[in-house]
């Protein structure tokens, strides 16, 4: 596959819906890099705990802030697929946006299969995590999550596998002129 030109591809979605695995495999099949920048990073940057990023958070916005500008930072300086809770939104210039989704139970089963644990309490603290990433967004940015109408491609998860998403994405950057064989 031939890449034409600078390629920049942002991906977001709730937990669960897929957002890792397919930016990862995205960016593995075009040969481009991977921004996925994160507090675990940061905390080993600062050589603190993740636990301590994390604490810290909540009531100091510079860490989501600092995490958030420095992944688009990092996509603006060269051909990457971003993938991210926000990446949609942040990455303005993205030469395709995508946005993945699925179902609340759809979701939560998917988290139970990679971690384990009880499946009504992952839809609880799922619940509870959607709120506090949409209020937080909202404080930060006047980003509203919940509004991404604006994508090249919102794909619902849950009707393909991984490798069928990227094969979606694959077909819509040719189809945009963006990629060829």
């Amino acid at each position: 596959m031939k890449i034409n030109g600078e390629l920049r591809i942002a991906i977001s979605g709730k937990s669960g819906c897929g957002n890792t695995t397919v930016s990862t495999l995205l960016s593995e099949k075009l040969g481009i890099k991977l921004i996925n920048y994160t507090f675990r990073q940061l905390a080993a940057e600062k050589n603190l705990t993740l636990a301590q990023v994390i604490e810290n958070a909540k009531t100091d916005d510079s860490y989501d802030i600092f995490v958030d500008n420095h992944q688009v930072e990092l996509a603006k300086a060269e051909s990457c697929v971003l993938g991210s809770r926000l990446a949609i939104w942040m990455l303005k210039e993205a030469d395709l946006k995508v946005y993945l989704y699925a179902s609340d139970d759809t979701r939560a089963k998917r988290i139970l299969n990679r971690e384990g644990g009880d499946l009504q309490e992952i839809k609880d603290f799922t619940s509870m995590r959607d709120s506090e990433d949409s209020r937080r967004y909202m404080k930060l940015y006047q980003i509203d999550n919940n509004k991404y109408d604006f994508c090249d491609l919102i794909i619902d998860t849950a009707n393909y596998n991984p490798e069928q998403i990227v094969g979606l994405i694959i077909d819509e950057l040719k189809k945009k002129s963006l990629i060829s064989e």
